[in-house]
């Protein structure tokens, strides 16, 4: 009978499949060192994998949420930028009213070419991006929502406007301010200044909205042909504060100073200051009401990042490895494959007369 340990008794068999054992373990103990993950697959996960399924798709909701809610309050923010404009342009000439019938020929054309050049900012101003958004484009955000921008002189908005108030003299002040109120809240194409989006009833438009949770969605603009949330005061509006500006700015940009004697001027003017006074409160209101709404989406993201931290530590524990407690199986694991080795080369020379005592 043999006396070489293994040939009998399948020792050499047995030191490879532990050999086998241990390197599928060391394999998977750098694998884990090197990710810092337990496993790159849910099912090596074992009976935790429920959890990580469980809190994976959670966490992905809230980042697409806190996302949405970043780019909103950024879009927000030059909104607010491009209103801050618009009111100091509204107050200005809401100011000077009152003391337009008082002014020399002179002073009424100057006062028109400044009305003139601030309605081209307004345009400008209404054009205004984010990135590639327009802020006051509404769901149409690819769009500019005033497509003829600082050429608006031409549209076919301010030469009706010109042209009405040109005639002052032969039609009088109310049906001046009738025909410049209808072509202000007028959606035909070739008379509104708006895009074909915004030129549509206010019911049919709507400003950009942000889902800040499940189900959960938040008006996050405001529109260039539509009040958002106040109503336009007054007597003579067309229920928009924006359009109420643009027909103020240029009715008194078509004035001129042959008119300041012409009977109906004053009245003209009077209704002038009426209709932009209502847009000035107007879209004060407005302005407030995004100003809440980009602080209110602020604390909200500040909740979603609190839970999402602690639904991260809740999937870290499942699915990240202990660092130190990896690293120090794996050097074990190491010591104890490099052992297997050096019993699997020196098996063939073991034998019983090995064990022997002499």
């Amino acid at each position: 009978m043999s006396t070489t340990i293994g040939s009998g008794y399948g020792i050499m068999p047995t030191l490879i499949a532990n050999a086998g054992t241990v390197h599928q373990q060391l394999d998977t103990l750098t694998q884990q060192v090197s990710t810092g993950l337990v496993s790159q697959t849910y099912a090596g996960l074992g009976s935790q994998a429920g959890v990580a399924l469980d809190l994976s798709p959670q966490l992905n909701s809230l980042q697409t949420y806190q996302n949405n809610i970043s780019q909103a309050t950024g879009n927000m923010g030059v909104t607010q930028t491009a209103m801050t404009q618009i009111q100091q342009i509204a107050a200005t000439f809401a100011g000077d009213i009152p003391a337009l019938t008082g002014l020399n020929a002179s002073e009424v054309d100057s006062v028109a070419a400044q009305a003139n050049a601030a309605l081209q900012q307004v345009a400008d101003l209404l054009n205004t991006k984010s990135g590639n958004s327009y802020v006051f484009a509404g769901q149409d955000s690819a769009n500019p929502p005033v497509p003829s921008g600082d050429a608006i002189l031409s549209s076919g908005f301010y030469t009706q406007i010109n042209t009405a108030v040109s005639a002052l003299s032969s039609s009088g002040a109310a049906a001046t301010a009738a025909t410049t109120l209808a072509v202000a809240s007028s959606n035909a194409t070739g008379t509104t200044p708006f895009s074909a989006y915004l030129s549509q009833p206010a019911a049919a438009i709507s400003a950009p909205v942000v889902q800040t949770g499940e189900g959960g969605t938040v008006q996050t603009g405001l529109l260039a042909s539509a009040n958002s949330a106040s109503v336009s005061s007054g007597t003579s509006t067309t229920g928009s504060y924006m359009r109420d500006l643009m027909r103020s700015l240029a009715t008194l940009g078509s004035m001129s100073s042959s008119q300041i004697n012409t009977p109906g001027f004053a009245a003209l003017v009077q209704d002038t200051g009426t209709s932009l006074n209502g847009a000035v409160n107007a879209m004060a209101v407005d302005v407030g009401v995004l100003g809440n709404t980009q602080a209110n989406l602020t604390t909200t993201q500040t909740q979603l990042s609190d839970t999402a931290t602690a639904l991260t530590g809740q999937l870290s524990s499942v699915q990240d490895v202990d660092m130190a407690a990896a690293l120090s199986k794996l050097t074990a694991t190491q010591t104890q494959l490099q052992a297997s080795y050096r019993m699997i080369t020196t098996e063939g020379s073991l034998s019983l007369v090995n064990f022997i005592p002499a």
